[in-house]
């Protein structure tokens, strides 16, 4: 009896995954019913400035009830919530350093004391020395993975029990492509990026039987901030760096439609499957003739 129940799941086990492909066709050709983010209380980690103040100003646009900004530079925090605020968006900062642990539980029962519960938590906070190995300081190694991926598990050990719950919430994590592919000169951050997207796929997946809460990982391709700034590709017009009011769009609409994964351009899946398919001496060449092999020699972005 069991062996013919095997044989039965294995037979239907093909079925199943055409069917999951042809339903995300549908969903790539159709128009989804989006969240209603009316009810929504936002936290963004690294709100300041850069992608974070562009995600903080298109949650208001979209709706958010509340948008609270997380930061270490409380100058970028008010400037932001201020602007935030003439929207008439209820929006608040908290100065909190998120690779800091003790300082994320703390800032959080803070939060819920004066704001409410978090129903989304985007973790965006992060930052990137741009230096080889060996060239690194010890402290800026720790303090890259501090921010960068322990951050993420303080902040949602922080917010995710409530939204269980709850049975109300989302996590976002602001990720890279350069998580699935690294680059020399930024050893430190890609990662920091690849541990990331390996904590946020393992959360997807153990969230699969949480009603009502879900993820979205954000891949996108080099980001016109200041953080990455200098960094220069061989070809800037074939690979120019993506506008981050459009990466903020993307992001907060793959929360409205419980997207758990999105690549920033499309085009970038065609590097991944190129990883999968060729050797590493043709991965080499693709590297130096896009000149992402040497894209941070020029780098003078911030920390």
């Amino acid at each position: 009896m069991m062996e013919l129940k095997v044989l039965g799941c294995a037979m239907l086990f093909p079925l199943q995954i055409f069917v999951c492909v042809l339903r995300a066709a549908v969903r790539l050709l159709t128009r989804q019913k989006r969240r209603d983010m009316g009810a929504d209380v936002v936290l963004i980690t690294g709100g300041g400035r850069g992608i974070g103040r562009h995600l903080a100003k298109e949650f208001a646009k979209q709706g958010a009830k509340k948008v609270i900004l997380w930061g270490r530079t409380e100058k970028c925090l008010k400037e932001t919530c201020d602007e935030i605020s003439l929207t008439g968006t209820e929006c608040y900062y908290f100065v909190c350093d998120v690779g800091n642990r003790e300082e994320v539980y703390q800032q959080a029962k803070v939060l819920r004391e004066k704001v409410g519960d978090v129903t989304v938590l985007v973790n965006n906070a992060a930052v990137v020395h741009g230096k080889s190995l060996m060239d690194s300081d010890d402290d800026a190694l720790l303090k890259t993975q501090h921010i960068n991926t322990l951050g993420q598990f303080w902040t949602t050990k922080a917010f995710l029990p409530r939204m269980l719950e709850l049975r109300n919430g989302h996590v976002v994590c602001i990720n890279s492509i350069l998580s699935l592919s690294s680059i020399p000169g930024a050893i430190d951050y890609c990662m920091s990026k690849a541990s990331s997207y390996a904590f946020m796929e393992s959360l997807t997946l153990g969230l699969l039987d949480c009603p009502g809460v879900g993820c979205t990982t954000i891949l996108p391709f080099h980001t016109d901030t200041e953080m990455f700034q200098g960094m220069r590709l061989r070809f800037p017009k074939l690979f120019p760096p993506l506008n981050p009011e459009m990466v903020a769009q993307r992001t907060v609409d793959a929360v409205r439609t419980d997207t758990a994964f999105v690549v920033l351009p499309w085009t970038m899946h065609f590097l991944v499957i190129l990883k999968s398919l060729l050797p590493q001496s043709a991965l080499e060449e693709i590297h130096k003739f896009s000149g992402s092999y040497t894209c941070m020699k020029t780098f003078k972005g911030r920390t």
